[in-house]
């Protein structure tokens, strides 16, 4: 599968990597790449010369064209050259989520069978995963090595000189994202050079200059993160890796978006959110904001724009089959008159959007449809699911009687009068929760394959910040031993092993049998009604002093109550943030608030690791003789 070296200069290989190419010959001393945290920083002409190292070691162990290499790094310089260097040796890169637990990871790279993973020298390495016998274990090269270290099965190989290009045509893969899979099993979209060209030239919104500095901010195993990567190299542009929101206190994040003068930058929809909710003003600096991944929330908008706001502020759209955003719509106070809702906008680039019904025949005007997205940001499929693929990404002949692929994206959309486009509902049982896409079946078949029940319902129970999955699960027909006596703690454990933290339902069900309904499956609708009960139950889980008692406890109580969104009465002493649904993008929102009302310094971590609320409240100074729980 190797390639011989084309050239060494940077001049035009074709595909994305050409148009890196034209900036290292324009500015090859400009900042390529800086690290907030760090302030280490590498040119275009150093970046260039360090992915090339790292094409020749890929080049040496015959890693070319058409090959495919997963990267586990952090988000720092060293990701940015390895990313690189695989493009420049003609191969497609496979981001690994840092988040996701080993079983998880190992499940990605056997599917994907991906010739190699480039991991952290070290005690860089973030995980032990069983990578399997045939996969090279392959770290960066450091500035200036002729030779590093490559492993398969433990055994050490030399690494070659040299910095080889390979050309590659528009229609070869560039990196595989990893999404969830409603057949249990997660599926990689294969993204090839033409989509990302697509995205990153003539954007309209989007679109970055040399004179801007763009943020990353995305985990690397999710479509922003393309957009960010290539968006900010390709125009010649800084890329600032920086903490995430949830990562720093809110008052730090905001402070390095002026101290390393952000321009341009891209948030989920439940990061805005909570910005606009705790420091509207702080997007005022940057030129431009892209919000997508869910629903965007009218009263959070307005309030960021009565704030100051960025200079545009746009709400964009798209699947990752359509190269991270297929739509956009430019937030003004002006353009929010009079609406309800935030429309998801019209099509970019030579993107095309099409309502059809389940036949693929166009729906009347008014009408709501399945959207789908033709042209050239359309990406090629899922990487070795020919089947899903088929159902997916389907020809259709227009109404002018082109023919082409559209991609299916299974949401339920409509045209409105003005011809912008809204976002209804979903076609299937799959959800976005805090920016991640969720397919409810794979989560559900996971929690089975635990082998701690035979039958598991998710679904996704309330809206906005306060929305969560819950699920019910059927219990053991066995008697369960002692020390099995939690089996709800039991499976949630399990599960943890095998799915990324987004994916687990915060609360489990136990149920001694299975609702069916008339047609002798289960009825889902019941079952939605008594996860629905069950997240909402007001029977506290413990005692919990009231507002006549321990101020503190009180306050750490009002606080989970409001950003979880379920009454205060159903919150014991002995119940933890996390197993009452929170998560980290709530922790930094509660950490932030309670450290205004009391003055004591809070970590988000300190929130998520607290055992209990007691503990929590007992760390901020509340009486630890308060609320023990039951």
């Amino acid at each position: 599968m190797g390639s011989s070296p084309v050239h060494t200069s940077p001049r035009s290989v074709g595909g994305v990597h050409s148009l890196v190419a034209e900036r290292v010959l324009d500015s090859p001393h400009a900042c390529a790449v800086r690290e907030a945290a760090t302030g280490a920083e590498l040119t275009y002409r150093q970046l260039w010369d360090r992915a090339g190292q790292t094409a020749a070691v890929l080049a040496g162990h015959g890693i070319g064209a058409g090959g495919l290499v997963a990267v586990d790094l952090d988000r720092g310089a060293e990701l940015i050259v390895a990313l690189l260097g695989v493009v420049r040796a003609g191969a497609a890169y496979l981001p690994i989520d840092g988040h996701a637990p080993a079983d998880r990871v190992t499940a990605v790279l056997k599917d994907s069978g991906a010739q190699a993973v480039i991991v952290g020298r070290g005690a860089e390495r973030r995980r032990p995963v069983d990578t399997g016998a045939d996969t090279l274990v392959l770290t960066v090269p450091a500035a200036g090595e002729a030779a590093g270290d490559a492993t398969a099965g433990d055994a050490t190989a030399p690494i070659p000189d040299g910095h080889p290009d390979v050309r590659v045509d528009e229609e070869s893969a560039l990196c595989v994202g990893y999404t969830s899979g409603s057949t249990g099993v997660p599926k990689g979209v294969v993204v090839p050079h033409r989509a990302v060209r697509d995205l990153v030239t003539d954007a309209g919104h989007g679109t970055v200059t040399a004179e801007d500095r763009v943020a990353q901010l995305a985990n690397p195993a999710f479509d922003a993160f393309t957009w960010e990567v290539w968006g900010a190299l390709t125009a010649g542009a800084p890329l600032v890796v920086m903490p995430s929101v949830v990562e720093v206190d809110l008052e730090r994040w905001t402070g390095l978006l002026v101290s390393e003068r952000i321009s341009t930058a891209l948030l989920t929809t439940s990061l805005f959110h909570m910005v606009a909710r705790e420091a509207p003003a702080a997007l005022n600096t940057l030129r431009e904001l892209l919000v997508g991944g869910e629903q965007l929330d009218l009263s959070a908008t307005l309030r960021v724009l009565a704030a100051g706001g960025p200079e545009r502020l746009v709400n964009i759209y798209g699947p990752t089959e359509t190269t991270v955003f297929a739509t956009t719509f430019v937030c003004t106070e002006e353009s929010l008159a009079g609406r309800t809702r935030i429309p998801i906008g019209s099509p970019v680039r030579r993107a095309r959007l099409h309502l059809l019904d389940d036949e693929l025949r166009p729906v009347a005007p008014g009408e709501t449809a399945e959207l789908c997205v033709s042209g050239p940001s359309v990406t090629s499929g899922y990487l070795n699911q020919p089947e899903r693929t088929a159902q997916s990404y389907v020809r259709y002949t227009g109404e002018d009687g082109t023919t082409g692929t559209v991609y299916r994206t299974g949401d339920l959309v409509r045209r409105l009068p003005d011809g912008l486009y809204e976002v209804v509902g979903r076609a299937d049982r799959q959800v976005k929760l805090r920016g991640f896409r969720i397919e409810l079946e794979e989560v559900e078949q996971s929690a089975v394959a635990t082998g701690r029940t035979e039958a598991a319902f998710v679904e996704k129970i309330g809206e906005g910040h306060t929305a969560r999955l819950v699920g019910a699960f059927l219990l053991p027909r066995e008697p369960v031993a002692a020390e099995e006596s939690d089996p709800a703690r039991r499976l949630a454990e399990a599960l943890a092993r095998q799915v990324p933290s987004y994916m687990l339902p915060a609360r489990w069900l136990p149920l001694t049998e299975i609702p069916y309904g008339s047609t002798g499956k289960a009825d889902r609708s019941r079952i939605k009604q008594l996860l629905a009960e069950f997240a909402d139950v007001t029977e506290p889980a413990g005692p919990v002093r009231s507002q006549e008692g321990d101020a503190v406890t009180a306050l750490v109580v009002e606080v989970w109550a409001e950003l979880l969104g379920i009454p205060r009465g159903s919150i014991g002493g002995c119940d933890d943030f996390i197993g009452l649904g929170g998560n980290s993008i709530l922790a930094t929102q509660a950490a932030f608030r309670l450290t205004e009302q009391l003055g004591t310094p809070l970590d988000p971590t300190d929130v998520l690791l607290a055992p209990s609320l007691a503990d929590l409240a007992e760390q901020l100074g509340a009486d630890p003789a308060g609320p023990q729980g039951s």
